[in-house]
């Protein structure tokens, strides 16, 4: 930390105040003992009071500031799932192969616990990942992500998201998924085997996506339950998904 002028300023003027003060309290009790036996006094009490300030009380303000940066960091993940994510999950489910095993996993309910969001995390971590994506979904992809272009590159510039690796890890893999799509016109004529490069592409995004909608619908269980019943509502591994209240 820099030490200013006003620093030392200040620090001269407090210890030259300490000194006036046990001058006059000499001056008017003729005390010395009296003066010592306060001052030693108060110099034991300095180590606990330096435990107390900065291992208890600056312990509390960390964790206050914390919490206020990841309600914030949280809110702007949900600006993404609002504007491309959901949509995206959507779009990828619908192509998989296997959806089904693995969408009963992700039926989240107002019951979850965080050891049931921590299992189908560690599920979708451990499936393997099966899309078939055909030119009409690519090209579909292709839309949504350029369409929203412009919001992910706002999110990426945020100095908030640099302390979330995984969901800035998130953003690199759609950021390079979206340019292998942008440079492609005809998905048609595409071989088999860059059908197969993108689908690989579309993987590594698609697990990354479905670990941070976990976490992302866990924080707001916590924090924010009436948008999390909605979440639950419109949930995009649900058949029949409607965020009417039936």
């Amino acid at each position: 930390m820099r030490i200013n002028r006003w620093h030392i300023l200040m620090a001269l003027g407090l210890v030259a105040a300490s000194v006036a003060l046990y001058g006059l309290h000499y001056l008017l009790f003729h005390d010395a003992h009296h003066i010592w036996i306060y001052l030693v006094g108060d110099i034991a009490f300095l180590p606990a009071e330096v435990l107390l300030v900065t291992l208890v009380l600056h312990q509390l303000l960390e964790l206050r500031e914390k919490r206020s940066r990841l309600n914030k960091l949280n809110m702007l993940i949900g600006v993404f799932f609002t504007e491309v994510g959901t949509e995206m999950l959507r779009q990828l489910h619908d192509t998989e192969a296997d959806g089904r095993g693995l969408r009963d996993r992700l039926l989240i309910g107002n019951d979850w616990t965080n050891r049931d969001f921590a299992t189908a995390a560690a599920a979708v971590r451990a499936a393997d990942c099966t899309l078939e994506l055909d030119p009409p979904a690519l090209q579909q992809m292709r839309e949504l992500l350029l369409s929203n272009r412009a919001s992910l590159v706002g999110l990426l510039q945020n100095p908030m998201l640099l302390e979330h690796q995984s969901f800035t890890n998130l953003l690199w893999a759609v950021f390079h998924f979206m340019e292998e799509l942008a440079r492609r016109e005809d998905f048609a004529a595409l071989p088999p085997s860059d059908v197969k490069h993108l689908s690989g592409d579309a993987c590594r995004v698609y697990e990354r996506l479905i670990v941070a909608w976990l976490a992302y619908v866990r924080h707001l269980k916590r924090t924010y339950p009436y948008l999390y019943s909605l979440a639950v509502r419109t949930n995009p591994f649900a058949e029949n998904a409607s965020p009417v209240v039936e």
